[in-house]
């Protein structure tokens, strides 16, 4: 019983910088031999990667966001645990959830980039996901490794890793407690069941818009303002767990756009040759070709001002991260020579301590980077120059950009890896169109390289996150490292497998298709390129621009681009979450009872969150099965819209209610 006491919290020093001297201690001391790695805890990651990578596709392809899994994972596997018995879980669990987050990032890094192809009107085969998603993910945590000890120990208190936080809380306080596994049941099933209607059924509209009434049709096509909110249970519980600044930075930049930019542009209707406007803008959607005077509508002045502005802006963002970062990067380098010299310092590493060999991290990056190259010859190009091209492109940018992501993490809980991959696009197609590849072949290529990275520096960023829980609980790093390549394989598969059955059931273009906002960005921005057309350059310029600004007067930069070019109904609902979260931690004059509070309405938000993905997916494959249930003509009317109004306020006024049921945890 006392071994079980012991691992109730955290040491006093776990989130302060430690003093001259000071060592923080474990929850699992590096003295002791823990259980980690067993056929329960292997297993187990397993079949929370696969879980996870379905549902987190889904959800990414339908809102253009992805969540992180580590909190549901962690949650369910303390409550399995405890359910079956088991005692001494807290190794065990550790292996389970880092395992099964690679399912997270490798499924960002998968559908931010690959959909694009099927947008171009080209094809995407299963091997060519498969081994982007696979390759990219092993260079990522091979990349990420050696700065593992800058971040997770030098760095001990001065980062905040908010995702690594609650992770860590969950594991070390969950342990023995059937409460919190039970209410995570509880809100998925509500969060799940919700979503399931809407996406199965049609009974009520998943995104509602001032179109619902005669004064807002009038609002949208006199001043070009329109104001839209989606109602999924999902994006709702992902709001709550941004919080209330991130969103509202993020809805700043959306509100922006859509209350400034695009009624300015609008209001020059009757005086701007549309036609003109079109060839400026270097439009080639037939339908607006055809008839140009399209380009006025609220929702293409968003797609082809608005988007692009952000794009400049999200690329920007990067730019600066990396700029901040140098000297990191240098400081990592020479601790990975320092290594391979020979050079280890005295004595040997403690358990707690211990990651893989430079020389084994060195021998799996040659053999990743020569299977990249293969790849690429056999796969995607037809050439072994430009197959290396696409390879020193990838090498560099991924080496380039890891701390940046790692960083990133670290600080917000959020990885930029939207604008980073814009900005390899871009990159690479200039590259490649240089020694002269363009065209479909062209597209094809870069996209690929663009998935590549795009995973690696999604994984770098994730990785970061596990080693750090890994750390404060006194985890062996080096199983950690290792075990990291099996989910990253079960992800790359299952993520594989789940794009092309949405694509062959919802598909990416057209009515009822999936949004899948960043991949439709990046098409945007590599189809001219490759093509000759005309590229926006302006407009990147001058989200570039005002990137910089931004940053320069303290606002972050990323997340008000990010909301510049993600649609507006998807950005709405993180701000009513965040709403939420600030309500129910604000009501009490007690602190205590307010984190109580915030705690519970965490888990309601990731049961949301887990749920209405999973469902989504469910509701994937029944229409890929043949069984479409879906109400199209009362989901295209008005009802359906006012129904979806009361079902939205009914789960907002659930979600407050049960998270204010919290009470204080009593000592």
């Amino acid at each position: 019983m006392s071994e079980n006491k012991q691992i109730k919290k955290l040491a006093d020093n776990a989130y302060r910088p430690l003093a001259e001297g000071e060592e923080y201690v474990p929850v699992m001391k590096a003295s002791e031999s823990p259980k980690e790695v067993t056929p329960y805890s292997v297993g187990m990651g397993v079949l929370m990667a696969i879980i996870f990578s379905a549902a987190a596709a889904y959800l990414g392809l339908k809102v253009g966001q992805v969540f992180e899994a580590a909190i549901p994972i962690a949650i369910i596997a303390v409550g399995v645990g405890t359910m079956t018995g088991k005692k001494n879980m807290l190794g065990q669990n550790v292996i389970i959830q880092s395992i099964g987050a690679s399912s997270g990032v490798i499924v960002a890094g998968a559908i931010f980039t690959l959909p694009a192809l099927y947008i171009l009107g080209l094809e995407a085969q299963f091997y060519q996901v498969f081994l982007s998603s696979l390759l990219g993910g092993l260079l990522g945590i091979v990349l990420l490794i050696p700065f593992r000890k800058y971040f997770v120990k030098d760095m001990h208190g001065k980062y905040p890793f908010p995702e690594a936080t609650a992770t860590t809380e969950v594991l070390v306080s969950g342990e023995g407690q059937k409460g919190q596994a039970k209410l995570l049941a509880i809100s998925g099933l509500v969060g799940g069941l919700y979503d399931f209607v809407v996406s199965t059924f049609g009974l009520w509209t998943d995104t509602i818009s001032t179109r619902i009434s005669t004064w807002g049709v009038h609002l949208a096509d006199k001043f070009k303002a329109v104001f839209s909110i989606n109602t999924s249970a999902a994006v709702l519980g992902l709001g709550y767990i941004v919080g209330l600044k991130y969103a509202a930075f993020i809805c700043a930049g959306s509100f922006l756009v859509w209350f400034l930019i695009v009624p300015m542009v609008g209001s020059f209707e009757s005086s701007i040759d549309p036609a003109a406007l079109v060839s400026i803008l270097g439009i080639t959607d037939a339908g607006i070709l055809a008839n140009p005077a399209k380009i006025f509508t609220p929702e293409n002045l968003f797609a082809y001002i608005g988007k692009p502005l952000g794009i400049g802006g999200i690329a920007m963002a990067g730019i600066i991260g990396i700029l901040r970062q140098a000297s990191i990067i240098k400081q990592s380098l020479g601790m990975a020579v320092s290594e391979l010299k020979g050079k280890k310092g005295s004595g040997e590493a403690k358990r707690t301590d211990k990651d893989l060999s430079m020389r084994v991290i060195l021998s799996i990056l040659i053999a990743a980077l020569v299977s990249v190259l293969v790849f690429f010859r056999v796969g995607v190009l037809d050439s072994w120059w430009l197959s290396i091209v696409a390879l020193l492109v990838v090498f560099v940018i991924t080496f380039l950009f890891t701390t940046v992501a790692a960083n990133a993490i670290a600080i917000v809980g959020s990885n930029p890896v939207s604008g980073m991959t814009l900005m390899t696009l871009i990159l690479s197609s200039l590259v490649l169109v240089s020694v002269g590849l363009e065209g479909n072949s062209g597209m094809t290529a870069a996209m690929i390289i663009g998935g590549v990275v795009c995973t690696a520096l999604s994984m770098a960023g994730g990785f970061i996150t596990d080693l750090k829980i890994g750390y404060w609980i006194g985890t062996t790093p080096k199983r950690q490292e290792a075990w990291k390549f099996l989910g990253t394989f079960v992800s790359a598969a299952t993520v594989a497998g789940v794009m092309i059955i949405l694509n062959k059931t919802y598909g990416f273009t057209g009515e009822g298709a999936l949004v899948a906002p960043q991949a439709n960005a990046m098409a945007a921005v590599i189809k001219p390129l490759m093509t000759g057309g005309v590229t926006p350059w302006v407009l990147y310029f001058t989200g570039a621009a005002l990137a910089l600004i931004l940053t320069m007067i303290g606002v972050p930069a990323l997340p008000f681009a990010l909301g510049m070019f993600i649609p507006l109904q998807l950005n709405t609902p993180l701000l009513i979450g965040g709403l939420v979260s600030w309500f129910v931690t604000s009501r009490s004059k007690d602190g205590e009872l307010n984190k109580a509070r915030n705690s519970r309405g965490t888990l309601i938000a990731s049961g949301f969150i887990a749920g209405g993905a999973l469902m989504g997916v469910v509701s994937a494959v029944l229409k890929f099965a043949g069984a479409d249930w879906f109400m199209s003509e009362w989901y295209a009317s008005n009802g359906a819209q006012w129904l979806g109004v009361a079902a939205y306020a009914a789960i907002i006024g659930y979600f407050i209610w049960d998270s204010l049921r919290a009470k204080k945890e009593q000592e």
